[in-house]
């Protein structure tokens, strides 16, 4: 097995090479002038099991078209199989048609993935894990990171903490986290206007009071859902709350919002590259590839 550093993933790449001492390959990438992508692998893949790994958090178009070509490159050279890991899968919450004309993009990707010569596609925490027994007609699976993410949590200090997950779909997650941290676990009642977008949450009672409390959900991207539950949190009497989440896309003035609410800090995993990095995928993945491999 050799890894392919994704440029959007080099960081994770090397940390999951060096793990699982997989020879790393480099990819030289740009932009031509008019915006088109351009990539080369540096080392021969000849006859050799490849794992790319390359998110596709945003800027997700370039990073997916970079990933099908780098693909399609290690395919060209050679390669016996490729591995897509893509630690954050874009487009994997377009999966239902409510109005019509309307597309279900994340088959779309699925398609396109497999077409550029991908054989096999490793997530982590999908935010509904049917969509790719439903979509993808290549092997593809998920991993989860909440219990490391719990573990982080539980070095630092936090065991018994309460875990609280954004909607009743999202409740395993929370009880992931219960495995590690111990405490009790709930979750809220969410609502989301499938044409304005705009989340609603029913206020429940949990029992918080002078506890800390962490909200735990696979992705934190405009912060909506987690002012309301922090908002929630500490009206109940909560004495901390954090925020953690797999994939932090955080998007625009999402970070300021979540602290103004009163929400200590959050974490995150490097799926999605940035500040909020905290813990690495990196023992999830090389774990599950070198079982591959030696199966």
């Amino acid at each position: 097995m050799k890894v392919i550093m994704g440029p959007a993933s080099k960081e994770l790449a090397t940390k999951i090479a060096d793990l699982t001492d997989y020879e790393k390959i480099d990819v030289i990438s740009k932009k031509f002038p008019d915006g088109e992508v351009y990539v080369r692998l540096e080392n021969n893949v000849k006859d050799e099991n490849i794992a790319i790994v390359q998110t596709t958090s945003p800027p997700q178009n370039d990073n997916l078209l970079q990933l099908a070509f780098i693909a399609s490159a290690a395919k060209l050279a050679g390669a016996k199989k490729i591995i897509a890991i893509t630690p954050y899968l874009a487009y994997a919450r377009q999966d239902k048609i409510f109005l019509q004309g309307e597309n279900r993009s994340i088959e779309t990707i699925g398609n396109i993935l497999k077409s550029s010569g991908i054989d096999e596609i490793i997530t982590v925490n999908i935010h509904q894990e049917e969509v790719l027994k439903r979509f993808f007609t290549i092997p593809a699976k998920t991993l989860s990171a909440i219990p490391l993410i719990a573990n982080y949590f539980k070095k630092r200090g936090y065991k018994e903490a309460f875990s609280l997950a954004p909607d009743k779909g999202a409740r395993y997650i929370a009880e992931q986290a219960k495995k590690v941290l111990g405490g009790e676990v709930g979750h809220l009642e969410k609502h989301r206007d499938r044409y304005t977008g705009k989340i609603s949450v029913s206020k429940k009672s949990f029992n918080v009071k002078g506890k800390t409390a962490i909200i735990f959900d696979d992705i934190i991207s405009t912060g909506g859902t987690i002012v309301k539950a922090a908002k929630i949190l500490l009206d109940l009497g909560a004495a901390r709350v954090f925020a953690a989440c797999v994939h932090p896309l955080l998007i625009g003035d999402a970070e300021d919002r979540i602290l103004n609410a009163g929400v200590e800090e959050v974490i995150g995993t490097d799926s999605v590259p940035s500040r909020f990095s905290k813990v690495s995928l990196s023992p999830l993945i090389s774990q599950e590839i070198k079982a591959q491999e030696s199966g």
